[in-house]
């Protein structure tokens, strides 16, 4: 089988028509969509009283279901977010744990109605008198596990479940703070992405727009989403699951502390954000794509400040990627933010290198 193509097309990134004629998909559009997608998931939360349903009082535990696809990454970040103020323990679990009970609120995301383990494991909850939100499809074993017993969101703005990203993170979202653990601006969170949207447009050039300018600042290295912060590192999760979905491109994703105890990586890392040699032989590169450090910030104050200075210092040549440098906002619009924007990249990036696009939704692979 062929590989699939890997040499940009950088011509194609300014080119507006052909683009969008290589999106035979839609999936900038489907991408775009975030900002409705949360507009869409806190009407049907208004629509369920979800805010009445859910004023248990505060709950002995929050359990986190992590699945496959975007869940992984939105129930990290959902845990990035509360950890450092949530007045009750949150657990982060594949499924839901043995000793649930009736003082417990349990919420997951899924894009698969057919995930019978899931839906074994809600009902189990159910059956011991949790209170169970789910993010998922309105139909298959997934929603009948809920039906009369808990709450379902489903989505509403249908896009490919590799974007559902923005739904599932504004269900949490609604969730933590109807029952009191957290402060989110969900309006606020649909504005922004509508405004990074609008930022990364395909008819904006590369030099004006971000994703664009990112997607040719990773092409042809091996990314090393690096997270300042919890929370950072979380996006960066995501970031690349949208850059191999989209890209073909393998991350590495860590937080600081952790991407700072592997020497050989590490060194690596320095080597390549160092001014290199204008009169080096190019033979002499070590084979395969050099590293690139991108450095993730969300949190802002003097501890994380300085955390970013000494990494800046450590990684000079580091793209850094803060979107709190850019605009005010609270934390889990900064995070929906830069989100989004990784997976735009992936996208111009998908598309610039033929990973997507062409005739079907993905390049076809020939034998």
């Amino acid at each position: 089988m062929a590989p699939v193509p890997t040499v940009l097309d950088d011509t194609l990134l300014d080119d507006p028509a052909r683009l969008a004629e290589a999106d035979t998909g839609g999936l900038l559009r489907a991408a775009a969509m975030a900002g409705a997608q949360v507009r869409a998931t806190a009407e049907a939360a208004a629509e369920l009283e979800l805010s009445d349903r859910l004023d248990l009082g505060r709950p002995r535990a929050f359990v986190l279901l992590s699945r496959p696809g975007v869940s992984r990454s939105v129930i990290r970040l959902l845990a990035a977010l509360f950890a450092p103020s949530c007045p009750v323990p949150v657990v982060v679990s594949d499924f839901v744990p043995s000793w649930i009970g009736a003082l417990d609120v349990v919420f997951g995301h899924t894009d698969d109605p057919g995930d019978h383990e899931l839906a074994a494991s809600l009902e189990r909850a159910a059956r011991y008198g949790a209170t169970v939100v789910l993010s998922g499809p309105e139909d298959g074993p997934i929603a009948a596990s809920v039906a009369g017993k808990g709450m379902l969101l489903a989505p509403r703005v249908p896009v490919p479940s590799e974007f559902a990203f923005p739904r599932a993170l504004a269900a949490g979202l609604l969730t933590a703070n109807s029952l009191g653990l957290l402060v989110a601006d969900v309006e606020s969170l649909a504005d922004r992405l509508d405004a990074e949207a609008e930022r990364d447009h395909l008819a904006h050039e590369s030099f004006v727009n971000p994703a664009k300018t990112l997607a040719l600042r990773l092409s042809g290295k091996l990314p090393l989403l690096w997270g300042l912060d919890q929370v950072a590192a979380a996006v960066g999760a995501h970031g690349a699951f949208a850059l191999a979905t989209h890209a073909a491109t393998v991350c590495d994703v860590a937080d600081y502390h952790q991407a700072l105890v592997r020497p050989a990586l590490r060194h690596a890392a320095v080597a390549s954000t160092s001014e290199r040699d204008i009169f080096a032989d190019p033979e002499d590169e070590p084979a395969g794509a050099r590293p690139k450090v991108v450095l993730l910030s969300v949190r802002s104050g003097p501890v994380y400040r300085a955390e970013r200075n000494r990494a800046e210092d450590l990684f000079s040549g580091a793209e850094v990627l803060a979107p709190a440098d850019e605009i005010e906002a609270d934390e889990p619009a900064l995070a929906g933010l830069l989100a989004l924007r990784f997976e735009l990249a992936a996208l111009y990036l998908g598309l610039a290198a033929g990973s997507i696009g062409g005739a079907g939704r993905y390049a076809p692979v020939t034998a």
